[in-house]
C-alpha cells in the first residue's frame, strides 16, 4: 500500500531525530572577509587613539547593536564586516575627526545544521560554515545510494534564510507536519546527478534534505525468483521486473500475467491483464510499472495426459500421492 507523503514526512523526521542526536559535521569555513552578520554574532570595534570609543556588542536578535556615544543603533544583519565599520565611522565622526577604526567578528553564531538523510551513505547532520548546494551535500554526505534511491530529492525549508535572495518563493509547496506549514521543493535526482543550475539550489541553515527510498512492486508466482524490486529512477518495466525475478519458470502463463494495481487514492486494486509473450515478440509495447504493483504470474494447467502420465509414475504433486497404498491379494 502506498503511504501519503505526509505519512512519509512523519517517519523520515522521526529517522531524523536519531541523526539529531549526533553532532553535527561541518564544512570546512571561509574567511571571514565576506561573511554576513546575523543576530547572535558578537563584534568588537576598535577605535585608534580613543580607547572609550572601544567596543564589544552582541548583535541581537533585530539584527542591531548600540555603540559608546551614539544613540540610534546600527544595523548589522546581512552586512559585511567592512560595511559596519564604515558605518560605525561615519556615526563616530560627529565626535572624533577622521576617526580609524576597525570591527571585527569575534564570535560567529552557531547555524541550525542541515539534516540529510535517506538513501545517502552517510545520514548526517551539517554545519555550514559557508556556502553549499544540494549537490555539494549530496557528495559530503557520502552520494547517494543509487541501488536503493527513488528519483527524486525533497528539500524542505524548516526556518526563512537569512540573507537569502528572493527564490521564486511561490514555487514551494507547503506541506502540514503536525499542523505547521513547511515549504518544500522537489527535485529529479537525474538533473541533480547531471549539475543542472535549476536542480542544484543553494542550501540554508536548517534545511532538511531527503533522498526519497525507491518504492517497490513485487513479483510473485511461477518465477525462478519470488522478490521485491525497486523502482529506480529511470522506472521499471514488466520486462526488467521479470528478468531480475529469474525469469519465468517452466509453467508459467506467459500470455496471462496479473497486475494488481492501486486505485489513485484508494486501498482498493485494480487488475490488469497483460499478453507477456506479445510484449517479447515486439507486437505489444512494454508495460511500465507503478510503485506497490503486484505482479502475478500464474502456472499453466497440466493437460489431461500429462496428469494421467503423473498420477501413474508417482510423480503427480496432488491428493492422489498421498492416498494411502494397499495391496490387493
Amino acid at each position: 500500500m502506498i503511504r501519503s507523503r505526509l505519512t512519509v514526512l512523519v517517519l523520515a523526521l522521526a529517522s531524523a531525530l536519531s541523526i539529531a542526536a549526533q553532532s553535527p559535521d561541518s564544512i570546512p569555513g571561509v574567511e571571514l572577509q565576506g561573511y554576513l552578520v546575523g543576530p547572535g554574532d558578537k563584534l568588537e570595534g576598535k577605535v585608534l587613539g580613543e580607547p572609550d570609543f572601544n567596543f564589544v556588542a552582541l548583535i541581537d536578535e533585530t539584527g542591531s547593536f548600540a555603540i559608546p556615544y551614539v544613540e540610534d543603533t546600527i544595523q548589522a544583519k546581512c552586512r559585511t564586516e567592512n560595511d559596519i565599520r564604515d558605518e560605525v565611522r561615519e556615526k563616530l565622526s560627529k565626535y572624533l575627526k577622521d576617526p580609524l577604526v576597525s570591527v571585527q567578528v569575534t564570535e560567529r553564531r552557531k547555524p541550525t545544521p542541515v539534516t540529510v538523510f535517506g538513501e545517502v551513505r552517510n545520514p548526517s547532520r551539517v554545519e555550514l560554515q559557508k556556502p553549499a548546494t544540494l549537490l555539494e551535500l549530496l557528495a559530503f554526505t557520502g552520494g547517494v545510494n543509487i541501488e536503493n534511491a527513488g528519483g527524486f530529492v525533497k528539500v524542505f525549508r524548516t526556518q526563512t534564510p537569512m540573507c537569502a535572495p528572493e527564490d521564486n518563493e511561490d514555487d514551494w509547496i507547503a506541506e502540514s507536519i503536525d499542523g505547521l506549514e513547511v515549504p518544500s521543493r522537489s527535485y529529479s535526482l537525474s538533473s541533480i546527478q547531471a549539475a543542472q543550475p535549476e536542480s542544484n539550489p543553494r542550501i540554508y541553515p536548517g534545511d532538511l534534505i531527503i533522498v526519497e527510498k525507491a518504492p517497490p512492486v513485487y513479483v510473485i508466482g511461477e518465477v525462478n525468483a519470488i522478490r521485491e524490486i525497486k523502482i529506480n529512477q529511470n522506472g521499471l518495466s514488466l520486462s526488467e521486473a521479470i528478468a531480475k525475478s529469474g525469469g519465468f519458470r517452466d509453467r508459467a502463463k506467459e500470455k496471462e500475467i496479473t497486475i494488481r494495481r492501486l486505485k489513485p487514492g484508494s486501498k482498493e486494486r485494480e487488475i490488469i491483464t497483460v499478453n507477456f509473450k506479445e510484449i517479447a515478440d515486439g507486437n505489444q509495447k512494454d508495460v511500465m510499472l507503478e510503485p506497490e504493483d503486484i505482479v502475478i504470474v500464474d502456472k499453466t494447467p497440466k493437460s489431461i495426459a500429462e496428469t494421467i502420465f503423473e498420477i501413474a509414475t508417482g510423480t503427480a504433486k496432488n491428493a492422489a500421492n498421498i492416498l494411502p497404498q494397499r495391496v490387493f491379494f
